[in-house]
């Protein structure tokens, strides 16, 4: 299978090694140059468009970071679904609404194209060692097909059920992160309050029976949350919102998650 692979990020260009590595050919493409330098050393090729990147590859794997992102390269002029062969599969790993992925597979559909959505988790590091976990959603048969490069990057690979149950799968993980910041937060504030170093209460509870992931993450930050703001800040902002769309559109109550989300939002905005 003959792969290409869009959006070398922190966590994407890890990702792209391991497929690499694995012995794929592999193409990819990045809108700046400075992101393609680390992969001159690799047998990886580089193509000028998202188009030409398609028209060598299989199955496409797209990394990108918003909504509006995997609509360009997917859809747009220039975008993947202007060359990719019939039968060909694309792979949404980006983190999006559920129903962008439904329409841009309802346009590469008609042009006899499958499309997966296939969120990860874990991040840089997690794909560095091969073990992201996919959240897949689509036909069965489509993602199968893709679990041997899925596989040379993420350890469990998840069959969801159909389109767009990978995506409201990874948006509900994230919201609950986000939520449990701000409860872990909330602790760590109280105990300040009661006269306990934050850093030391942090690293405590972390291996206690009250552990998260979010409280690792704020113990490794010394008890705050600022490190969080200015990258993860935006991104969990709007999968809160996305998550707040979905349950509207359905008529379910999001309960007291979004709100703990909102508190761990509003905290990461205005650090305490």
């Amino acid at each position: 299978m003959r792969v290409g692979f869009i959006g070398l990020g922190s966590q994407g260009a890890p990702m792209a090694r391991r497929i690499i590595g694995a012995g794929f050919e592999t193409t990819l493409w990045a809108r700046r140059p400075a992101s393609l330098e680390p992969f001159a050393d690799t047998p990886a090729k580089v193509a000028g468009t998202p188009a030409e990147l398609a028209a060598a590859s299989d199955l496409v794997c797209v990394c990108v970071v918003n909504d509006e992102d995997v609509a360009e390269v997917v859809g747009g002029e220039h975008g993947v679904l202007s060359c990719l062969r019939e039968g060909g599969v694309i792979a949404v790993h980006s983190t999006v609404h559920p129903g962008t992925c439904r329409r841009l597979a309802a346009e590469a559909e008609s042009k006899g194209v499958a499309l997966v959505d296939a969120p990860v988790s874990g991040g840089g590091p997690a794909a560095e060692e091969g073990r992201l976990l996919v959240m897949a959603g689509g036909d069965p048969a489509t993602v199968e097909s893709c679990r041997p490069v899925f596989a040379s990057y993420a350890d469990p690979i998840v069959y969801l059920g159909p389109l767009g149950s990978g995506q409201v799968t990874k948006l509900l993980n994230n919201v609950l992160f986000t939520a449990n910041l701000a409860t872990s937060a909330g602790a760590v504030a109280l105990g300040v309050a009661l006269g306990v170093e934050p850093g030391r209460l942090a690293e405590v509870l972390s291996h206690g029976s009250g552990n998260s992931f979010a409280l690792g993450s704020i113990a490794r930050a010394g008890g705050t949350l600022e490190h969080l703001a200015p990258l993860a800040g935006p991104l969990l902002q709007k999968d809160a919102r996305l998550v707040a769309d979905l349950a509207e559109a359905a008529g379910a109550s999001p309960g007291a998650v979004l709100a703990a989300a909102d508190a761990a939002l509003a905290l990461m905005e205005h650090p305490r």
